[in-house]
């Protein structure tokens, strides 16, 4: 049996993994817009196609994760740190984005914008919007034997739910990831684990899981779907296998040199999140101005170039300025005491599976999971 790996790699590669996801996010936004506004498609295109059945999968499966640490705390310390953290950049970033979009129309369509975003979030919001409703959902459900809440978010998701509703819509495709994410959290380290010890078999099973995906994704299906990943039920299998290829690779890109900078874009997944959609238009708007790049994969990849390194860079300007306050929540708007939180280095806990014991582990950086 393998035994643990060692706690700074374990982090490692969840921060490859977020890195990974969110630069398949920010392609995939920075392509389809691209496509659209050139009026074609590229070679970027074929990518976003590959990753569409596994990529919000696997984000929603990592934000599960490290849950078990604190769903069992008080409400007000679980609230602070689920809830009020994402609401307070959702409700900042939604003004942002409503601002720059529509301040040419008035303060009347600023305040309405804004009053309909809160419930039905800006197409690049949606995510952080989600995240609360599942932690508190998932706390709600605790009690509940964990297979019957798998089932039940496995069926909602084959159920294809359609509303109209993004909130609605996206909890019920989504929400069987995220449950996956903390439910077996002990056998996704483990996994993890295994990769990190067979990297051979790790990737021969990566190259085939490459071609089947490929397959499901590109060869026509029937019932009017658009491939194979997309079918009922078969977009489930699609979605845990690629989920399972990302933790796999992110494990051997944690490993292999001259890769810390998509670590570095996975501890600062939100930073990116929050602020791609700025620098991903104008950059956009200007190629599209200047039609000094006609061929439409290089546009979409100097896009996407754009749309993940200059929220890094406003992110490096601000963290220590009055501006902070843009990736970094101030201390007006938490619920706990400065006192009552732990130190970064404290022993951590994590469920193998919420009804089994728990084992510790220390890191640094878990909480900000």
């Amino acid at each position: 049996m393998p035994q643990p790996a060692t706690e700074k790699p374990r982090v490692a590669w969840v921060d490859y993994a977020k890195g990974f996801c969110i630069i398949m996010v920010v392609m995939m936004h920075s392509t389809l817009g691209t496509g659209t506004a050139m009026g074609g498609e590229g070679f970027l295109h074929e990518v976003v196609t590959f990753a569409k059945p596994f990529r919000m999968p696997d984000f929603f499966l990592i934000a599960g994760l490290f849950l078990g640490q604190t769903i069992a705390r008080d409400w007000r310390v679980f609230l602070d740190r689920k809830v009020v953290h994402f609401a307070y950049f959702f409700v900042l970033w939604l003004a942002i984005q409503v601002v720059v979009k529509d301040a040419a129309d008035g303060p009347r369509a600023v305040a309405e914008q804004f009053a309909f975003g809160l419930i039905e979030p800006l197409g690049t919001l949606w995510f952080i919007y989600l995240l609360p409703i599942f932690f508190v959902t998932t706390k709600l459900l605790r009690r509940v034997p964990w297979p019957l809440v798998f089932f039940a978010a496995a069926l909602l998701e084959t159920a294809r739910v359609t509303t109209g509703w993004t909130v609605i819509d996206e909890f019920c495709s989504r929400y069987v990831y995220f449950y996956a994410g903390y439910v077996f959290s002990g056998a996704i380290f483990a996994l993890a684990v295994w990769v990190g010890g067979h990297k051979t078999a790790a990737g021969v099973g990566l190259a085939l899981w490459a071609v089947v995906e490929g397959l499901a994704t590109f060869v026509p299906a029937p019932l009017g779907a658009p491939n194979f990943a997309a079918l009922p039920l078969l977009s489930l299998i699609a979605g845990f296998a690629g989920a399972s290829a990302v933790v796999a690779s992110a494990v051997l890109l944690s490993q292999a040199p001259y890769t810390r900078w998509l670590r570095y874009c996975g501890r600062n997944s939100i930073v990116i999140y929050l602020a791609f959609f700025l620098p991903m238009a104008a950059t956009r708007g200007a190629i599209v101005h200047t039609g000094v790049i006609t061929d439409i994969g290089v546009a979409s990849t100097l896009v996407t170039f754009a749309g993940v390194s200059f929220p890094l860079l406003l992110y490096a300007l601000v963290r220590n300025t009055p501006l902070k306050f843009l990736f970094a929540r101030p201390a007006i708007f938490r619920l706990e005491k400065p006192a009552e939180s732990p130190d970064a280095k404290k022993a951590e806990r994590i469920p193998l599976r919420p009804d089994e014991p728990l084992r510790s582990r220390k890191t640094s950086e878990a909480e900000s999971r």
